[in-house]
C-alpha cells in the first residue's frame, strides 16, 4: 500500500514540475508579446498552455483526491497533497494573468517605447519565483521555499520602478499615455504573478513544517 502511495505521490510531483513549466512559458511568452515582433505567436502559445494548465488542473486535482479518499495518508503526507491542492489554484490563477498580458500585448503597438521599462526585469524575477516555489515541493527544501518568499520584496521594489518610470514617461510623451497605462497594468499582473508563486512557497512550508 505505501508503495503505490509513494508511486502515486511521485505522479504528483511530475505533473506539478509539468504545471510548473507551463507558467514559466506562459509569463516568458505573455512578456515577449509585449516586445516581440512575434506578437500574434506569443498570444496563441499563451492560449495554448492556458488551456492545458486548466487541464493539468482537473488532472492533478483528481489525483490528490485518489491519493487522499483511497491511501488514507498520514499527517505530512495529508499536507503534502492538500498544500497541491492548493498550489495549483495558484498556478491557475498565474496561467490566467499571464493570458491577461498577453491579451494586452494584443493592443500595444511601439516595442521601441516597450523598451524603455523595465518589465523583462519584473518577468525574469517571477519566473524565477515560480520555479523555486515548485522545485522547493518537489524536493522539500525549506530554504528554497523562503528565498522564493523573500524574492517576492524584489519584485515588488521592480514595480515600483517601473510605475516611476511609466509616470515619467507619460509626462514626458502625453500622446501615448494610454500606452503606457496599458504597460502599467502588465506590470501589475507581474506582481500578482509573484505574490501567486509567493502562496506557492507559503503552502510548501506548510507541508513541510505543519506551521502556516
Amino acid at each position: 500500500m505505501r508503495n503505490r502511495f509513494d508511486e502515486q505521490l511521485e505522479q504528483l510531483n511530475i505533473q506539478l514540475i509539468k504545471m510548473g513549466a507551463l507558467c514559466e512559458e506562459s509569463i516568458a511568452c505573455a512578456v515577449k508579446a509585449l516586445f516581440d515582433e512575434r506578437t500574434s505567436e506569443m498570444i496563441d502559445k499563451v492560449n495554448e498552455n492556458e488551456i492545458e494548465t486548466d487541464h493539468m488542473e482537473h488532472e492533478i486535482e483528481a489525483l490528490c483526491m485518489r491519493l487522499l479518499l483511497h491511501q488514507q495518508p498520514v499527517a505530512r503526507d495529508l499536507r503534502s497533497v492538500s498544500s497541491a491542492l492548493k498550489m495549483i489554484s495558484d498556478m491557475e490563477r498565474i496561467g490566467d494573468q499571464s493570458q491577461d498580458i498577453a491579451e494586452i500585448a494584443g493592443f500595444v503597438h511601439s516595442t521601441d517605447l516597450a523598451g524603455r521599462v523595465s518589465i523583462s526585469d519584473m518577468a525574469d524575477k517571477a519566473i524565477s519565483m515560480v520555479t523555486m516555489s515548485v522545485d522547493s515541493f518537489v524536493k522539500r527544501d525549506v530554504d528554497l521555499a523562503h528565498a522564493a518568499i523573500a524574492a517576492d520584496d524584489e519584485v515588488d521594489k521592480l514595480f515600483l520602478e517601473v510605475r516611476n518610470e511609466l509616470i515619467g514617461l507619460v509626462r514626458s510623451d502625453a500622446e501615448e499615455a494610454e500606452y503606457f497605462m496599458d504597460l502599467l497594468m502588465a506590470a501589475k499582473y507581474l506582481e500578482r504573478i509573484a505574490d501567486h508563486a509567493t502562496n506557492i512557497a507559503e503552502w510548501v512550508l506548510y507541508s513541510i513544517t505543519g506551521e502556516r
